[in-house]
């Protein structure tokens, strides 16, 4: 029997790297799993990896999935997600706000539009989605109206800022300001949601690796050497990260921000647990 056995996920940025390690535990775990990315087909985007490629998986394996091309930085693309979600399958468990955009420049040289276009992806989307899955539509009640559900963001060591200066050994320029910043916003959500969620049993959390996950976009932004980089965490580790705050009681985890080794840790899932809130300090919100 699955953890996840009748449950509805909904796992953004799925085409690729942690989002479709998540996807595949899911649907191995028994839920039916709605797949979303902008790269349906292998080709479609410069990095390997795609919807159906991760649907193929899944469903060779005997699992159930589903692909829904949406560019989540557009509302009306987020909507029609889950509209359809909700056609296919009917009400949503669990929404897994993964998907991602990282642009690596300076403050100062920022396009605009890339600034905006980041934002949207990276927090205004999850706030969309969560909006639209905690209340009703077509052939869902909604999770508030349900009395349950879950919702697991995932955000990364990006949100772990610099601190006070003076930065004599700083970098020229490292660039990831906008995108520490947004998962540091997207941190300070997650408690804020499971707070005012609560009263409903709704969890909500929010986990990020505890040492880089070697995938496609992590060796595009040098990262990591390679997908075997002795040094990167298994994307299986974050999969299974997600999987136990969106099964484990809202007691036991709702307003966790955590990291992929030390929640598995806490909770004898893993043994040899290192890294990011294990060995060394994480976010200020994972302290609270």
């Amino acid at each position: 029997m699955g953890k996840l056995d009748g449950k509805v996920a909904v796992v953004t940025g799925a085409s690729r790297g942690i989002g479709a390690e998540i996807a595949r535990l899911f649907a191995e775990e028994g839920a039916k799993v709605v797949c979303a990315a902008r790269t349906l087909h292998e080709g479609e985007h410069p990095l390997e990896g795609s919807l159906q490629t991760t649907v193929d998986t899944i469903t060779k394996a005997g699992g159930e999935a589903t692909a829904i091309a949406a560019d989540i930085s557009k509302p009306e693309d987020c909507q029609n997600l889950i509209e359809q979600t909700r056609a296919k399958y009917g009400p949503i468990d669990v929404l897994v706000n993964n998907a991602a955009l990282t642009y690596f420049i300076p403050i100062k040289d920022y396009p605009l539009n890339r600034w905006m276009r980041s934002w949207a992806v990276n927090f205004h989307a999850m706030f969309i989605l969560s909006h639209m899955v905690l209340n009703a539509g077509d052939n869902d009640p909604g999770m508030v109206a349900r009395g349950g559900g879950s919702i697991v963001n995932i955000s990364s060591g990006a949100a772990i800022g610099p601190g006070r200066g003076p930065y004599p050994n700083a970098p020229a320029s490292s660039g990831g300001t906008c995108y520490g910043a947004e998962k540091a916003a997207m941190e300070r959500f997650t408690q804020g949601l499971a707070q005012e969620v609560y009263q409903h049993g709704i969890s909500v959390t929010c986990v990020s690796p505890s040492q880089v996950v070697p995938t496609p976009g992590t060796v595009h932004h040098h990262l990591v050497t390679g997908m075997d980089d002795p040094r990167g965490e298994p994307p299986i580790l974050m999969a299974k990260s997600a999987l136990l705050l969106a099964t484990e009681p809202l007691d036991k985890v709702t307003g966790r921000v955590t990291y992929s080794q030390e929640i598995l840790g806490e909770f004898g899932w893993i043994d040899n647990a290192k890294g990011t809130g294990v060995d060394r300090k994480g976010s200020g919100y994972s302290q609270i």
